[in-house]
């Protein structure tokens, strides 16, 4: 079945670095998009980063030039390196998959998430 496991999270002080890991299995990883989404109490849940399978990546405007996505398609893991971290930061990170094969024929799949909290 499918699993994406992160790992990770914690607690950190502002200005300080975290790198979030995503272990991806029950699916063929290198031709999925990857994604990092996070959901901070009382807010919706937010793209914050997300890379093809291609490689191309894009990133919310609150975290360009601090976060860094990327993927290692052999350990079929993705990261997120998180620098420079605010605590407006702090939230609940989701690792997410999506395939869009064409029109009804989608597949999205979420891990359980990894709490990032940036205090001092």
């Amino acid at each position: 079945q499918v699993q994406l496991v992160e790992s990770g999270g914690g607690l950190v002080q502002p200005g300080g670095s975290l790198r979030l890991s995503c272990a991806a299995s029950g699916f063929i990883f290198s031709i999925y998009t990857m994604g990092w989404y996070r959901q901070a109490p009382g807010k919706q849940r937010e793209l914050v980063a997300r890379i093809t399978s291609s490689g191309n990546t894009n990133y919310a405007g609150s975290v360009r030039g601090r976060f860094t996505i990327s993927r290692d398609n052999a350990k079929n893991t993705v990261y997120l390196q998180m620098n420079s971290l605010k605590p407006e930061d702090t939230a609940v990170y989701y690792c997410n998959a999506n395939r869009w094969n064409g029109p009804g024929s989608e597949y999205n799949y979420w891990g359980q998430g990894t709490q990032v909290t940036v205090s001092s």
